[in-house]
């Protein structure tokens, strides 16, 4: 049942509408946004500011579900309990189903950082005040999924986070809720909250606790946090990094704090941001299906070829496979090890020729591994790489982590990773260099410094993803 209807919005569906009608502008053909951050204070304080990132949902756009996330403020507990005791949560305007099952597989994939206690749930408003937005959004609200963060260590909202990944998907909302500033001045209020909202929209997780700390050192007078749902921001960016921060394009979409309003003074404010985040197309090439599934069986086929093996798939080319001049690794993988990666920057041959020529080398030439044997050959999973051009950097900045290759120079030695490296290692920018001039080039950990350094962005087709 509603524990701040009347208090922190209207009591009654009609009051509530007549409230929120004049805030929310639809947005028209925009993008669906993947993830909302909206406040959660009294309506007469920040409903237009929530309004105004709810107005980013397209009107009959359908969302399987709806994770709403937010702070506890009654309870603190060491990691996010997700409601799992009732079927609906109720509001003045009605019912909105609760996914039950969702929440009981977060619970049971999480290994004790999902729970569900009611005293998380019953009293917070943080996610009850989203409700009645949604409910003037859609015709049918679709399910939610409540989940209330009662910590604020950071490996245990990564784990949360890495729980939660696989449902941060185009067909599910994430509304993260959080205020802003706690009782600042009206003026340090503005400084402290729009910099955070730029770390927001511009950064990643780094960034983000970057920016907190940098606030921290500010001191501004009389504020408690520079946000209170600080863990669950963090949540969301940590999953926005998992997935390629460059997959993703915020909007910092209207800020006020309680001294806007004619209810609040100026003297001790809360902050309020709407911030909507989109998915973005950043594919260096449109692949089709059936391009997609002739790359593996290229590279398949060159490889059961020279071992004598039958083949029974079709490696003709097709599409962009007759085209020339593309950059390829080929990548093997044996039982999720490495087992063989060659590639090169450009070819003169088809894009055809050139992936059967690199899975060749991949699987036979490789000089960190043996020739591939005939046993091992259908246990290998393939991996193909198809590069941009290289562009010469000069400076570090100008390489990001996950999205970029790196290339390094050095008198005669050279030296590549791919970007995907870096999501499977988990190393930092330098640990990235400094493996990859190492072990890779051969000048030493710090040998990128004062090498020739070239960027370069993969598209990625993995023999496990295709369609079958």
């Amino acid at each position: 049942m509603p524990a701040v209807a009347g208090a922190f919005y209207p009591a009654t569906a009609k009051e509530i509408r007549s409230m929120i009608s004049p805030w929310l502008h639809p947005c028209g053909d925009s993008p669906a946004p993947q993830a909302l951050i909206v406040p959660h204070a009294g309506y007469v304080f920040s409903g237009e500011v929530a309004a105004s990132a709810y107005s980013r949902i397209p009107r009959g756009h359908a969302y399987k579900r709806i994770f709403l996330i937010g702070p506890s403020h009654r309870v603190g507990f060491a990691g996010a309990s997700v409601d799992t005791l009732y079927d609906y949560a109720a509001t003045p305007m009605g019912n909105v189903r609760i996914d039950v099952s969702v929440g009981e597989d977060l619970i049971c994939k999480s290994d004790g950082a999902f729970t569900c206690r009611a005293d998380a749930h019953n009293r917070e408003h943080c996610l009850e005040v989203q409700i009645p937005f949604l409910q003037m959004v859609f015709e049918e609200v679709p399910p939610v999924v409540p989940i209330v963060v009662g910590t604020q260590r950071l490996g245990v909202l990564q784990q949360i986070a890495s729980v939660l990944e696989p449902y941060f998907n185009e067909e599910n909302l994430f509304v993260i809720s959080s205020d802003f500033s706690h009782y600042p001045s009206y003026k340090d209020a503005q400084t402290s909250d729009l910099y955070l909202a730029d770390a927001i929209a511009k950064g990643g997780l780094n960034d983000f606790l970057k920016a907190l700390s940098h606030i921290a050192e500010k001191d501004f007078p009389g504020e408690d946090t520079p946000a209170c749902g600080a863990s669950a921001i963090a949540i969301l960016l940590a999953m926005m990094d998992t997935q390629g921060r460059d997959g993703f394009a915020v909007e910092h979409v209207m800020y006020r704090n309680s001294g806007d309003s004619p209810y609040g003074d100026r003297d001790h404010v809360v902050g309020y941001n709407a911030i909507a985040v989109t998915r973005q197309d950043n594919h260096l090439f449109h692949f089709t299906e059936e391009e997609k599934v002739q790359m593996v069986a290229t590279a398949r086929s060159a490889i059961y070829g020279k071992l004598g093996l039958d083949f029974d798939g079709d490696d003709a080319p097709v599409g962009i496979l007759k085209e020339k001049g593309y950059g390829v690794f080929v990548t093997l993988y044996l039982d999720g090890s490495l087992r063989g990666c060659i590639g090169r920057f450009t070819s003169p041959s088809s894009l055809h020729a050139t992936i059967r020529e690199m899975a060749l080398s991949a699987a036979f030439s490789d000089p960190r591994f043996p020739a591939l044997s005939k046993k091992e050959a259908p246990r290998v999973e393939i991996e193909v790489s198809v590069l941009s051009p290289l562009k010469k950097i000069n400076s570090i900045d100008e390489f990001k982590l996950g999205r970029d290759g790196i290339y390094m120079i050095k008198g005669f030695n050279h030296g590549t990773f791919l970007p995907q490296v870096a999501g499977e290692t988990g190393w930092t920018t330098e640990e990235f260099l400094g493996h990859c001039a190492r072990d890779k080039a051969g000048i030493g950990w710090n040998g990128w410094k004062d090498a020739e350094l070239y960027t370069y962005q993969t598209e990625v087709v993995k023999e496990s993803e295709l369609q079958r």
